[in-house]
């Protein structure tokens, strides 16, 4: 009796240390009696906890709250180079590396011009370039793992990329990629992986929505990434918005894809993205051009909307520019959307640059917290 009542306690210690160290992923730094609000523990359990973790070296003070009149909080954070992972974004003609720390801030990253084939030797290759990338800034013990995000549908369980039209394969082994590293290796669709960047387990219901070369997107559900009973949910790019229009990679016209992905504003990659957004306010089709991208993008929010009624992310490439155009989106899907008084349900990316890099790493973290 005495040793299932001491199991109990020690179980429900973990699952306490849990919570607050899932809480604290990403957050930057807190407070102790924030921690206690926030996840509606006592006091004591959390300074037991805080000191147990601060012991281990898991959680450090860095300094004080400002004052409010009484005694100063002491402020508290995740110690972030406790651990690191690795993240890779696979691509037709690039591969971006990521290297992040414990407290989910980017310490390294590296895009590259790579272009993708099928054979042993790209995987050697590959698995030469990643380990080149963070050979001298962390300490292999402390890697937690290597995230690599692919553009289509994955098998996780098997290892196997079922469907990718960008990448124009069906049932490709990865178990070739993995078996070259000494570390874990996590694979996800390149979209999932821009929402695990967003700590979905904070946002609750919520779309992201991947404005890449190719346009994709995530749904979470309860802070849970819905994958759909054939792992194809959020396929956004292949909704129909105007039908017998342009076409599309997959062969049917009119898809989303053709009309709201990065892309459409690269002109199929013979210039950058970075050129294009250069060009707004000094060239007139490139002014034309961004209007009309405006117009299509905000139709597709509309309905996207319409079917979640959740807040949505504006990620990948096109999103990391769209902060300073978020109020003539906002009245852009306005015209199409009479049910809601306001867009304040639109949000923008948290990362900028390399999100689905970032988020295969991120993954490693919460794997880590989940068993303890």
């Amino acid at each position: 009796m005495k040793q299932s009542t001491e199991k109990k306690s020690i179980e429900k210690r973990n699952i306490a240390k849990c919570k607050i160290l899932d809480f604290m992923l990403n957050q930057g730094s807190t407070t102790k009696a924030d921690i206690a609000k926030q996840l509606n523990l006592s006091m004591p359990t959390v300074l037991s906890n805080i000191g147990e973790l601060t012991e281990k070296g898991l959680v450090m003070e860095v300094g004080e709250m400002e004052s409010t009149g009484g005694r100063k909080a002491r402020r508290i954070s995740l110690k972030e180079d406790y651990y690191y992972a690795v993240g890779v974004d696979i691509t037709a003609h690039h591969i971006g590396m990521v290297l992040v720390n414990f407290g989910g801030k980017i310490i390294q990253q590296q895009r590259v011009r790579f272009d993708f084939q099928t054979d042993i030797a790209y995987c050697r290759q590959l698995a030469a370039q990643i380990q080149e990338f963070y050979k001298d800034i962390a300490a292999e013990e402390k890697i937690l793992g290597i995230g690599i995000s692919l553009p289509g549908i994955i098998n996780e369980k098997e290892r196997v990329l079922v469907k990718s039209h960008a990448l124009q394969l069906e049932n490709y082994s990865l178990k070739m990629i993995e078996q070259l590293f000494s570390l874990p290796v996590y694979f996800e669709n390149d979209a999932n992986a821009a929402m695990l960047a967003e700590n979905p387990r904070q946002l609750g219901d919520v779309v992201y929505l991947s404005l890449n070369n190719t346009l994709g997107g995530a749904v979470c559900i309860d802070g849970r990434l819905f994958s759909g009973q054939n792992c194809k949910a959020g396929e956004f790019g292949h909704m129909i918005l105007l039908p017998g229009g342009k076409q599309c990679y997959c062969g049917k016209e009119g898809c989303a894809d053709a009309y709201c992905a990065a892309s459409v504003l690269s002109d199929n990659g013979k210039r950058s993205l970075d050129t294009f957004m250069q060009m707004l306010g000094t060239d007139a089709d490139a002014d034309r051009q961004w209007e009309e991208y405006l117009e299509n993008l905000a139709m597709l929010i509309s309905n996207v909307r319409m079917i979640f009624d959740t807040d949505i992310i504006l990620g990948g490439d096109v999103g990391g520019y769209l902060e300073k155009y978020m109020m003539e989106l906002a009245e852009k899907v306005m015209k199409y959307n009479q049910f809601d008084k306001d867009v304040s349900y639109l949000k923008n990316c948290s990362y900028q640059k390399e999100a689905s890099a970032v988020g295969v790493a991120k993954h490693f973290f919460q794997l880590y917290v989940n068993q303890i």
